[in-house]
């Protein structure tokens, strides 16, 4: 297999969390601007680019760490974005005052970013016990970026399509969805 084919492979294989949390945040967006949909395709692809390069840089520092935490972290993470979502929905079915969760705001995006880049820094760490060299690990990097990019961008499109579709109830499925994200992690 040539490296180019891999490394897509590869980006692909770490991508699908990034594409799943940007799917089910963006169901509730009224308006897609293209200057919020790549601040969150940018933000994400750095955050998940960033982790892998850590992972594969302090593997060794890391190993013990990760094992016993990353999961647990990344339940928390998305339990939160999840649960919020899945109020905020019951809310909007009830009538009441919503406050809408979408990827906008930098702190959603962080937090979206992290809980979905703790398998790329578990990624990186067996990178660098497998002695990958700089070489080997930066097509790797660059492909984690430029795909998870892509999946976002395809995923908040995506979602608004859903949510204008379903309506109020696209976000409690979003929601359920992330927790059960989640769930899966942390199982």
């Amino acid at each position: 297999m040539s490296i180019f084919i891999f490394a897509v492979v590869f980006g692909l294989s770490l991508c699908a969390d990034c594409f799943a949390v940007s799917l089910c945040s963006s169901v509730t967006l009224k308006v897609i601007r293209w200057k919020d949909v790549t601040k969150v395709a940018l933000g994400f692809a750095f955050i998940q680019s960033l982790f892998l390069l850590l992972g594969w840089a302090f593997g060794g520092l890391f190993v013990g760490l990760v094992e016993k935490v990353a999961h647990i972290i990344g339940f928390l993470l998305l339990l939160y974005v999840g649960g919020s979502m899945l109020v905020e929905g019951v809310k909007g079915m009830k009538g009441g005052e919503v406050e809408v969760r979408d990827l906008n705001g930098w702190r959603n995006i962080i937090l979206g970013g992290i809980a979905t880049s703790i398998d790329a820094l578990a990624v990186g760490i067996s990178l660098s016990m497998d002695s990958m060299t700089w070489t080997d690990v930066m097509p790797l990097v660059i492909s984690v970026f430029v795909v998870t990019a892509l999946s976002v961008i395809c995923g908040i499109w995506g979602g608004k399509t859903i949510g204008s579709k379903v309506g109020d109830i696209s976000e409690i499925i979003g929601g359920l969805v992330l927790i059960f994200i989640g769930l899966n992690i942390l199982l």
